[in-house]
């Protein structure tokens, strides 16, 4: 695989990860019975920004890792049938 490559897979993991460790640890601003005026009660009481992107590096590291272990092996796009059979 080419770095090119490597490097989309790794973003879209990323990406999606990203919208999976958003809402972990948030703490809503009705939760908090802190609500400013103009914003929604679901609105984060404190956004933490950085500790999300860290997390979701970490996680989306490990998601990658696994991915490239499963290559390594020979398990990749071209073997789902392989390890789902399909019985005609």
């Amino acid at each position: 695989m080419q770095f090119f490559s490597y490097f989309a897979v790794y973003f879209i993991v990323w990406w999606i990860t990203l919208f999976a460790v958003l809402p972990v640890g948030l703490k809503t601003q009705a939760e908090a019975n802190d609500v400013v005026p103009g914003t929604v009660e679901s609105a984060p009481a404190r956004f933490r920004g950085g500790r999300v992107v860290l997390m979701t590096t970490l996680v989306s590291a490990v998601i990658y890792g696994a991915y490239i272990f499963a290559m390594q092996l020979g398990y990749g796009i071209d073997a789902i049938p392989q390890l789902v059979p399909i019985h005609e």
